[in-house]
């Protein structure tokens, strides 16, 4: 589809007057966002440390278990071999996602003009969890970020449409397959079903273009796959164990509790913190279906109806087949929600009569977008706070186990292992739960060899294999280390 002529210059002047880069504005505001709000001082979270441990050459690598993909390590790594420096890679992947921000939403901007794709990269941008994601070295924004590009891409794959569009198609599936499998072959599925049920897109070049991307962005996956655990068969059965057991069962309750913190809700016990702030949640399908009928009924709905089945495809997994929820897995699904909902608002101003009703209309739409950020820094601020405390509780567990005498080369075992290990500059090693990797008699028998903590909450006591260790309690840390 090529782009919408220019308008022709008013009477009197002698050229079309320049449109304002508001899509440009809000990826700089995304920016600042994250580097005013999220960055500073955020220490590094347990998945973070796995990712980076992949490919930092100062510590070494962490269990990486079978649901995981390899993307958010290989974007790091030019990063992380120049620094280790927390604060370091915070601000370079907080202006990497500003621009990835930029870049993904203007793929739509020869479909809903320049003002809706501003409003709906400010819709998604402004989310609590987005600006908190973005400076971390974590796959979900990236995979986001990706399925509205491919979305965008894909209805631009029109007759005609140039090689730079069905290139940039698979490279976008291919993305998000690379960040995220599973994400990718959900992804993949409705773009696939469109070019098999629409008469429009029933054609090979977008489904080469759809099925070349999934195939390239799970290569290493597969490969993985094989070499690790004998086969694709073989990993979705650790990956499935590793998740609880997928299976159907309904973790939308899961979700919706979670929504305002913790980051990771599992077991998802907890009741739900402040109902009040949760409004917004449950009004986005509605929303979003809202503006499927409208469309449909103006005979314009492949804009709006396509990114909407995407969203509900990537949502199925964290809603009906785990029985645990985190906020950052429904990311895709706001990034690409934003889109209709934005499309919806700005055809409800555009369809008031007369102008000072219309005015009254998007004032009443401001103001509910302005409470709408309102709500999403109050929780941006609590949840950003939780993080910092969990980091910092990591990093003095390990500045006790420095204390104690644990050097690199060392091995830490037990309770959070991994985010502890990565600071103390030690390996993990875990005999149980999801990042078994280990049998008691392989640790015992590095454990003679090798400094080592077997770590436990206070309360808990000492691991099994760790009874005649001595103990040390770390005060202020709520654990113990127990060295042989």
């Amino acid at each position: 589809m090529t782009p919408r002529a220019a308008e022709p210059p008013r009477e009197g002047r002698g050229r079309p007057r320049a449109r304002f880069p508001w899509l440009a504005l809000v990826a700089a505001g995304f920016a600042v966002a994250q580097l005013a709000l999220a960055a500073p001082h955020l220490g590094l979270g347990w998945d973070e440390t796995v990712y980076l441990s992949q490919v930092d050459p100062r510590n070494p690598a962490a269990y990486f278990s079978a649901p995981r993909s390899r993307g958010i390590s290989f974007l790091v790594a030019p990063i992380i071999a120049v620094t280790g420096s927390t604060a370091t890679i915070r601000i370079v992947l907080a202006l990497l996602s500003a621009a990835a921000l930029y870049a993904t939403y203007h793929v739509w901007r020869p479909l809903l003009g320049p003002g809706r794709t501003a409003l709906a990269a400010l819709l998604f941008a402004g989310l609590w969890v987005t600006v908190l994601y973005g400076p971390q070295a974590m796959p979900n924004l990236w995979v986001a970020l990706s399925a509205v590009a491919a979305t965008g891409w894909f209805l631009r794959a029109r007759p005609g449409a140039s090689w730079a569009v069905l290139v940039g198609l698979g490279a976008t599936v291919a993305a998000a397959t690379f960040f995220r499998f599973s994400d990718g072959a959900w992804l993949a599925a409705p773009l696939l079903a469109a070019c098999a049920m629409v008469p429009a897109w029933r054609r090979p070049a977008p489904a080469l273009a759809v099925a070349g991307g999934l195939a390239a962005g799970s290569a290493q996956w597969i490969a993985e796959a094989y070499m690790r655990w004998g086969g694709v068969g073989a990993r979705l059965h650790a990956s499935s164990a590793t998740e609880g057991g997928m299976g159907l069962r309904w973790a939308g309750g899961d979700a919706w509790r979670s929504l305002n913190g913790p980051l990771l809700c599992r077991p998802c016990t907890l009741p739900l913190t402040h109902p009040a702030l949760t409004l917004w949640w449950l009004a986005l399908p509605v929303l979003a279906l809202t503006a499927c009928a409208v469309a449909l009924r103006t005979g314009r709905p492949a804009e709006t109806v396509l990114p909407v089945a995407c969203a509900a495809a990537l949502s199925v997994p964290y809603l009906v087949l785990i029985d645990y929820s985190a906020p950052r897995f429904f990311l895709p699904v706001y990034a690409l929600l934003a889109l209709p909902v934005a499309t919806l608002a700005a055809g409800m101003v555009r369809a008031v009569r007369p102008v000072p009703a219309r005015a009254a209309v998007a004032g009443v739409l401001a103001v509910l977008l302005v409470a709408h950020l309102t709500v999403q820094y109050e929780v941006l601020q609590e949840t950003a706070a939780g993080a910092r405390a969990t980091a910092d509780r990591y990093r003095a567990v390990a500045d006790a186990l420095r204390g104690l005498g644990l050097r690199p080369p060392c091995l830490v075992t037990g309770s959070h292992s991994q985010p502890i290990g990565y600071y103390a500059g030690c390996a993990s090693a875990d005999v149980s739960g999801n990042n078994h990797n280990t049998t008691e008699a392989a640790l015992l028998r590095r454990a003679a060899t090798e400094p080592t903590a077997a770590l436990a909450k206070t309360r808990s006591g000492p691991p099994d294999y760790a009874h005649a260790w001595r103990a040390h309690r770390l005060r202020g840390t709520g654990y113990t280390a127990y060295l042989p």
